[in-house]
């Protein structure tokens, strides 16, 4: 009976337009005797340029793209990035796409930006030189490097832009079929947070900066200026992944309080065959987002990795000495950086959670004895369904961000330390040096 397909909207990107059902409610959709008004069918998913199908997304979603709650809270910080020429992405009626005004737009704002830091490296900072000793002191120049290099994460998100204005629209078009299951809009979950995390990350990003050019080189505004703009990127994109892990797993916490409801009347067969087919179109989504972010976030997860390792040494390698006012710059550097990888670990743990445990919960809990034979099969497809779709985010099958991530990043960084810290006791100090400090 449900033994249909089930068709998301990014199954319909070749050139043929294909109806997209969703599987298990469409014999329900289908038949005007069940339902009065049918939903026949969702509109055929056209992300890029003019054409016929654009009337119907624009129907389909009945212009009303300030009602949606998830769209305004993703908007502060979508249109934060777009305009800082992260992702160059620009919606049309909830609908999310790449556009060539966009693009040219982001060029130029690279540009800008690289062509200040082969001024920054032309005109090198003159760095403050200390007593103790050169190991160091390299180190501290390195960060000075390594705080240029995410310069090119930014055409690494171009390159994928076009896979989250797919997440994006999906995201939308999941909204308006939740509100026509249940004839109920999503709360406003997040609050003011949107607004809160646009404002504080780019601030965050700059105080970081500026605390650790006073602290460790000859302040000069001019300079700071590229390092606060690319600090403000790497936060950025740590920012919508914290917030499109935060919005789907408050969309799944939602959708399994509203399928608990169902469970415990005595619900028709087709009304849990809707919700199995809502839910696997969430699982989608949440894959697909990971794989949205694969290349991009994977490279600052290596780069935050990076530069906590060096941070910390900074600091350990600094304790006998005795702390100076240089080391504020690392220790403010290294906690931000870790607080960031700890925020994209976590949340995306949390979400994976939510979208697969609580319904599964809820399925384990439910009495079948008092159930129509129907309704018990479709509570076993239903529960089979979330065991063997995954709702990991994996980064285009590199890794898994969960907390077992940060966890073996950590392992990782201690060795590195261990390896620093006696390679730093195994350099031979200078007998000229150790001979003055005698001998005033």
């Amino acid at each position: 009976m449900f033994g249909q397909n089930v068709l998301t909207l990014e199954d319909v990107m070749s050139g043929r337009k294909r109806s997209v059902y969703l599987g298990g409610a469409a014999p329900f959709y289908q038949k005007p005797e069940k339902n009065p008004n049918p939903v026949t069918k969702i509109a055929p998913f056209v992300p890029q340029g003019p054409g016929p199908g654009r009337d119907i997304l624009r129907n389909f979603h009945t212009k009303d793209k300030y009602n949606s709650v998830l769209y305004k809270s993703l908007k502060p910080l979508l249109n934060f990035m777009k305009f800082v020429g992260i992702f160059p992405i620009t919606d049309d009626e909830l609908v999310f796409q790449v556009t060539i005004g966009s693009i040219i737009y982001s060029v130029c704002i690279f540009f800008i930006i690289l062509g200040y830091v082969g001024y920054i490296q032309w005109d090198k900072l003159e760095m403050v030189r200390s007593a103790e000793g050169k190991f160091e002191e390299a180190v501290i120049d390195y960060l000075f490097t390594l705080y240029l290099i995410p310069i090119i994460t930014s055409p690494i998100a171009w390159s994928e832009s076009k896979k989250l204005a797919r997440v994006l629209t999906n995201l939308m078009a999941f909204e308006r079929i939740y509100y026509k299951m249940t004839k109920k809009r999503f709360a406003q979950f997040l609050g003011n947070k949107p607004f809160v995390i646009t404002i504080a990350l780019p601030v965050f990003a700059c105080v970081t900066m500026v605390v650790t050019h006073v602290t460790m080189a000859h302040f000069k505004i001019l300079q700071v200026i590229p390092y606060c703009y690319i600090n403000v990127v790497t936060y950025l994109i740590g920012g919508i992944w914290y917030m499109l892990c935060d919005l789907l797993a408050n969309i799944a916490l939602t959708v399994a309080e509203d399928f608990k409801q169902i469970l415990g009347n005595a619900s028709p067969a087709n009304k849990i065959a809707e919700f199995r087919s809502l839910w696997m179109l969430l699982s989608r989504i949440i894959r697909d987002t990971g794989n949205a972010f694969g290349f991009t976030l994977t490279f600052l997860c290596l780069y935050l990795f990076l530069i906590i390792t060096l941070t910390i040494y900074g600091l350990m390698s600094q304790i006998q000495a005795g702390l100076g006012v240089k080391d504020v710059g690392l220790a403010v550097t290294g906690f931000f950086a870790g607080l960031m990888l700890l925020l994209i670990s976590d949340e995306a743990h949390f979400a994976s959670n939510c979208v697969k445990v609580q319904f599964q919960k809820k399925l384990l809990l439910v009495e079948l004895n008092w159930m129509s034979d129907d309704t018990q099969q479709e509570i076993n497809m239903f529960l089979r369904a979330t065991e063997m779709n995954p709702t990991d985010m994996s980064l285009g099958g590199f890794f898994e961000v969960n907390r077992n991530l940060f966890k073996s990043l950590i392992a990782t960084m201690v060795t590195y330390l261990v390896v620093l810290l006696q390679f730093q006791i195994s350099i031979p100090e200078d007998p000229d040096s150790e001979n003055s400090t005698k001998n005033p």
